[in-house]
Order: C-alpha cells, then sequence, then structure tokens
C-alpha cells in the first residue's frame, strides 16, 4: 500500500508540474509576459491586475500568446509526450535501457521524407509533416519485413536491421542536402532534421491531439502485456498472450506516434531516451504506472527544453534538438558505462 500511495503522489506531482510548466512556457519569451497576464488572455480575459476598466493587454501581447506560444507549448508538450511514450514502448518490447522510439529507423525514414518534400518544392502547411510521416511508416514496415524470420520476428534482427535501413535512409538526405546546396531549400532541410517547434500552428494541434490522445490510450490498455513480456516470448505464452501479435500491435501504435512527432517537430533526439529510464528508476518497471508517468514528464521536459531554446540566444532561437542532445547526451553516457559494467535493467 505504502509503494502505491508513493507512485500516485508522484503521478499526482508530475500532472502538477506540468500544469505549472505549461503555464510558463506560455510567459517564457524574448518578450516576457506575467503569468496572471497569460492566463487570462489564454481564456480571452483582461489581465486581473489591471481591473475590466484600466488599460488591457495589447494586440500584439494578446497575438503572441494565442497565436504564437500557446499552439508552441501545446505542440511541444504533445510531441515530448509521444516521444517519452514511445520509448517507454521500445525500452519494454526489447527489454533494453538504450531503446529509443528512433531504434527502427524511424526518425532516418522521416527525414529523408521531409527532406524529399522540401527538395521536390512541396509547399502547404500539411505536405512537409505528411512527407515525413509516410517517411518514418515506410521505414518500420521495411524494417519489420527484413527483421522476420519464420513468420516471427526478435529484437536483436528488428534493432540491427532499423541501424542497417537507417544508415541508408541517412545516405539520402545527406544526398539530397547535396543536391540543394546553395539552395533556399538547403537551410530548411537542415533545421528541420535538428528539430523544432518555430512551425507550430493550430492546424498541428488539431491533427496531432487525437493522435497522440488516442494512441496513448491504446498503449496504456496494453500495459500489463507489456509487463508480461518481460519474462520473455515463452513466459508471456504461458500467461496467455500471443507475443508476435502483441509485439505487433505495440509496433504499429509507437510508430504512428513517433512518425506524427516526427512529422511536425522534425528530428528531437533523447526525449524518450532518458525520460522513460528516469522514470523506470523511480517509479520501477511496472508499465501500469510508468507509462502515464513518462507520457507527462515527457511533455514537461520538452516545453523547458522549447523554453530555453528561445531565450538561450535572445533574439536568436536554437533548434531545441541542440537543447535535448546537451542535455540528454550526459545521461546517455551514464547509461552506457552504467550497463557496460553489468548494470542490470529495470
Amino acid at each position: 500500500m505504502r509503494a502505491r500511495k508513493r507512485k500516485r503522489l508522484i503521478l499526482a506531482a508530475l500532472a502538477a508540474l506540468a500544469v505549472s510548466s505549461f503555464l510558463a512556457g506560455v510567459a517564457i519569451g524574448p518578450v516576457r509576459i506575467p503569468v496572471r497576464e497569460s492566463w487570462a488572455l489564454i481564456w480571452g480575459g483582461s489581465n486581473p491586475d489591471r481591473g475590466a476598466d484600466g488599460p488591457q493587454p495589447t494586440t500584439a501581447t494578446a497575438l503572441i500568446v494565442r497565436e504564437i506560444r500557446l499552439p508552441r507549448v501545446l505542440l511541444g508538450f504533445l510531441v515530448g509526450a509521444a516521444l517519452a511514450l514511445s520509448g517507454g514502448v521500445m525500452q519494454g518490447l526489447f527489454r533494453n535501457p538504450l531503446a529509443s522510439p528512433y531504434v527502427l529507423g524511424i526518425a532516418s525514414g522521416a527525414s529523408a521524407g521531409a527532406a524529399a518534400a522540401i527538395a521536390l518544392g512541396w509547399v502547404g502547411p500539411f505536405r512537409l509533416p505528411l512527407g515525413a510521416f509516410l517517411g518514418g511508416a515506410l521505414a518500420v514496415l521495411v524494417v519489420y519485413q527484413l527483421a522476420r524470420r519464420g513468420g516471427r520476428s526478435t529484437g536483436y534482427s528488428l534493432i540491427l536491421a532499423g541501424v542497417a535501413l537507417g544508415a541508408m535512409f541517412a545516405a539520402l538526405t545527406g544526398f539530397l542536402i547535396f543536391l540543394t546546396a546553395g539552395d533556399r531549400r538547403l537551410s530548411e532541410i537542415v533545421f528541420w532534421t535538428m528539430g523544432g517547434l518555430g512551425r507550430a500552428r493550430w492546424d498541428y494541434i488539431y491533427f496531432l491531439a487525437p493522435l497522440v490522445v488516442l494512441g496513448a490510450a491504446a498503449v496504456l490498455a496494453f500495459a500489463r502485456d507489456l509487463n508480461a513480456l518481460a519474462l520473455g516470448d515463452d513466459g508471456a505464452f504461458h500467461l496467455g498472450l500471443r507475443p508476435e501479435r502483441v509485439r505487433q500491435l505495440l509496433l504499429g501504435l509507437t510508430t504512428a506516434l513517433t512518425a506524427g512527432a516526427v512529422a511536425f517537430a522534425g528530428t528531437i533526439g533523447f526525449v524518450g531516451l532518458i525520460t522513460p529510464h528516469a522514470l523506470r528508476l523511480l517509479l520501477g518497471p511496472d508499465h501500469r504506472t510508468l507509462l502515464p508517468a513518462t507520457a507527462l514528464a515527457g511533455g514537461t521536459f520538452l516545453v523547458w527544453a522549447d523554453a530555453a531554446a528561445r531565450t538561450a540566444m535572445s533574439p536568436a532561437e536554437l533548434p531545441v534538438g541542440i537543447i535535448t542532445a546537451l542535455l540528454g547526451a550526459p545521461f546517455f553516457l551514464y547509461l552506457l558505462r552504467r550497463y557496460s559494467r553489468g548494470g542490470e535493467f529495470g
């Protein structure tokens, strides 16, 4: 009972932190806006400190909050939650703390798809995300087909096929960068591959929010199955599961979540690696608690990373992928050192 109460308290604390981070993310930026004023503008009201009859927030301030920062923070939270949730599932499926959402070549495929869309001159708000989504989905389909032997796939074969295909898609992206050298499209490809939330718009939220919410609900429904898969395929089979079928469904769900996140924000590394593992150390391996906590922590982490990206070199803006790499790489090296010494997963 004490352990269960502790887990509930951690989940409640993460939820409260997510809400407060959301408000802080809207307020923080090159133009500082008080949190109370941001809150009032989000809900369409006036600044409570100025009074109903006093001077109201300028049109520019309202525009910054409602049309720039609010969709950006929402997109950051959705992308962070999707990547962290996918990472938690991947680490459970492969029973490997170094697994990430990109282990099957999703990021490389999505980058190649986006680069191809830019190189071909596709215009329109959804054509670039569509190219990225199709590229990521294609990468996983090919990886899964390459890794199957006798109607089954193993974690090692999937990882090896993902590494090989990821290298091939990375080479394709490099070739497209070479073709667009000296062109305006080159900077677009390079900036997109670094990851960023600067393209955030309400249309993206309307598309990504249902995908993340439904995908997260479906993944959480498989939490008990993920716990069973930790026993290995034979153990899971004796518990009444069909391991290969469960693996297919979970890979499909994580592919949709990851490809959707990459499609709208580019390649943002380490969120899906460090967040689920840190929560696993804190909460233990039970995916029924671990997955919702991971989603909350991943969204919160990316909101703060984007706030740092907007303000670190203001008025210039860093790609958020640089911030997550600077924070995540040392943690990854710590994990690598720890498990190279024989540390146990979970």
